[in-house]
């Protein structure tokens, strides 16, 4: 797989979904299997109720955060990979899976949490600025917004990971609660609810 992107690009990755063969190996990586750890870890709460995953990029990914919310809304830009995502979320009763672009066909719902992963650096500035607008507008109370993104460059891509999470810290109006990062990537996570997991569960020392 090779690091172009195409003018539509976010159809173009989620295309990349429903080639099993191609990227079956992709996902056993380490690396793959690191990444799903670190975001499961980052979130500041246990369970969630309703939450919106955009993008079909990982339904290893989305099957994780099914066990974790009552809902879970995916949706995807190309048709084949949305297809391929419910056949492979189909045991799961609390997840629908739509066709729709980002950021222009934003469900009309309200979640408490968001995850964009892998996917806001194939938008240009602009759309990233629309993409926060539709996230900013979408959160319930003390809702919970998590990007994750890779922090090398990628030919032809807008933006790099890090002017992405930069621009998502500069728009987003809600405080910071977690970073991690190291060469490959970078976690955010922004909350509402600005309490620690300690004080969540009111754990004393």
């Amino acid at each position: 797989m090779n690091n172009f992107c195409p003018p539509t690009s976010v159809v173009y990755l989620d295309s990349l979904f429903s080639q099993e063969e191609d990227l079956s190996g992709f996902r056993m990586h380490w690396s793959e299997l690191r990444k799903h750890a670190l975001i499961h870890a980052s979130l500041p709460a246990a369970r969630y109720g309703n939450v919106y995953k955009p993008g079909c990029g990982s339904w290893e990914l989305a099957a994780g955060l099914a066990t974790r919310c009552d809902r879970l809304l995916v949706s995807g830009g190309a048709a084949d990979a949305v297809g391929v995502l419910r056949e492979r979320l189909t045991d799961f009763e609390n997840v629908r899976v739509i066709q729709a672009g980002v950021p222009e066909d934003w469900p009309d719902e309200q979640f408490d949490l968001i995850v964009i992963n892998e996917l806001a650096y194939y938008l240009n500035p602009d759309e990233v600025l629309r993409l926060v607008g539709k996230i900013s507008t979408s959160l319930q109370e003390g809702g919970t917004v998590l990007a994750c993104h890779g922090r090398k460059p990628l030919a032809g891509c807008p933006l790099n990971g890090d002017q992405v999470h930069d621009q998502f810290h500069t728009l987003l109006k809600i405080p910071h609660v977690c970073k991690t990062e190291d060469a490959d990537l970078r976690i955010d996570v922004w909350c509402l609810n600005a309490r620690t997991v300690a004080e969540r569960e009111e754990v004393t020392a």
